[in-house]
């Protein structure tokens, strides 16, 4: 044998050695960190604070919408009664048309105050289980952990749920 082909064969076995050596060494985990999530119970006290928070928001916008349907059923018997000229119709319906634009602005205030009280009451939930995973990654020797979710395939025995809800203290 020549050099040339026992280097060739000898870089062949450390090629394969290491290629084995890297797959074998591999361990992949998967989670549902929707049923993780739902067992918690800051989750569900997150949930019921920002049901709260919502319907506060809505009683504040139900206000302005009552108040603007009063306001427009005024304005409208007084048209119908001859008490208005049309200037001043006018600039009554500026004025509604005003207040709706202020609806629609509520509205959509709304909504992204209730995006932030969200990412705020979520955010250290999210976080805690993230440290779980991590740690239950590092306990447990897995190079990757997916969401199942995800996945088209998963042997049930790769999934590390219960390890991080047990983490978690659930």
């Amino acid at each position: 044998m020549t050099i040339r082909k026992f280097l060739k064969v000898a870089l062949f076995v450390a090629a394969y050695f290491v290629f084995t050596q890297t797959t074998e060494a591999q361990k992949f985990g998967y989670i549902n960190s929707g049923e993780i999530l739902s067992a918690l119970p800051e989750v569900k006290q997150a949930d019921a604070n920002l049901e709260a928070y919502q319907t506060q928001l809505q009683k504040s916008g139900q206000k302005l919408v009552d108040q603007f349907e009063a306001d427009y059923k005024a304005l409208q018997k007084k048209v119908e009664n001859g008490e208005l000229s049309p200037k001043q119709q006018e600039e009554e319906a500026s004025k509604l048309q005003k207040r709706q634009n202020e609806i629609a602005q509520f509205q959509q205030d709304m909504a992204q105050k209730l995006e932030e009280k969200r990412n705020k009451l979520l955010k250290p939930i999210y976080d805690k289980v993230d440290a779980a995973i991590k740690a239950v990654a590092k306990e447990g020797g897995y190079q990757f952990i997916f969401e199942q979710g995800v996945l088209l395939y998963a042997d049930e025995s790769q999934d590390v749920s219960a390890k991080v809800k047990a983490k978690l203290g659930l």
